[in-house]
C-alpha cells in the first residue's frame, strides 16, 4: 500500500514538473532589409532577428524575384535568435518575396513573409556571413533546458527505483 502511495506521488510530481514549464511564443524582432523598405544595392543576404534563440535544425527562408524564381542560395547560419540566408546575385528590379518558417525550442514554428523593393540591378560582392556558434557550445541550449532534462532524469530514475521496490514486494509476497 505504502508503495502505491509513492508510486502516486511521483506521478503527481511528473505532472507538476511539465506543467510548470513555461509557454513561449517565438516573435520577429527585425529583418534586413526591412520589410517594406527600398535598397538601392544588392545585399548578399537576408537577416531575421527573433526573440528566442533558434534551433540549428527545421528552420527555412526562401526569397523570390518579382518573376516568382527563387534567389536564396540555400545557406542559413545561424547565430542564438539570428538567422541569415545567403542570396544569389540580385539583377531584376522589383519586389522581392522573403517567406520564412523558424522554430525555437519548445515552440510552434514562426512563419510568415514580408517584401522589399530593389531599385538598381547594382551587382556587390558578398560579404562574410556570421560566424556560426562558437566552439564547444551547442546552439539552442539554453539553463532552462539543461534543468529541465536534470529534472527528468532524476524523476526517470526515481520511478525506476520506485518500481523495482514494487516488483520486488510483489515477488517477496508470492
Amino acid at each position: 500500500m505504502k508503495l502505491a502511495s509513492i508510486a502516486r506521488t511521483f506521478a503527481v510530481l511528473g505532472i507538476v514538473v511539465l506543467a510548470a514549464t513555461p509557454a513561449q511564443a517565438n516573435t520577429l524582432v527585425s529583418t534586413s532589409p526591412t520589410s517594406g523598405a527600398t535598397v538601392k544595392s544588392a545585399p548578399s543576404a537576408i537577416t531575421i532577428t527573433t526573440e528566442l534563440p533558434l534551433l540549428d535544425a527545421a528552420n527555412e527562408i526562401v526569397v523570390t524575384d518579382p518573376s516568382g524564381a527563387r534567389v536564396d542560395d540555400g545557406t542559413l547560419t545561424i547565430v542564438n535568435n539570428e538567422i541569415v540566408a545567403g542570396l544569389k546575385a540580385l539583377k531584376i528590379p522589383g519586389l522581392y518575396k522573403v517567406t520564412y518558417s523558424l522554430l525555437a525550442e519548445n515552440d510552434v514554428p514562426l512563419n510568415g513573409s514580408y517584401t522589399f523593393s530593389f531599385s538598381s540591378p547594382v551587382m556587390e560582392t558578398p560579404t562574410a556571413s556570421p560566424e556560426p556558434t562558437t566552439p564547444g557550445k551547442i546552439a539552442g541550449n539554453n539553463i532552462g533546458t539543461s534543468i529541465f532534462a536534470i529534472v527528468l532524469l532524476v524523476l526517470a530514475v526515481l520511478v525506476t527505483f520506485g518500481l523495482f521496490l514494487y516488483a520486488r514486494r510483489l515477488y517477496k509476497d508470492r
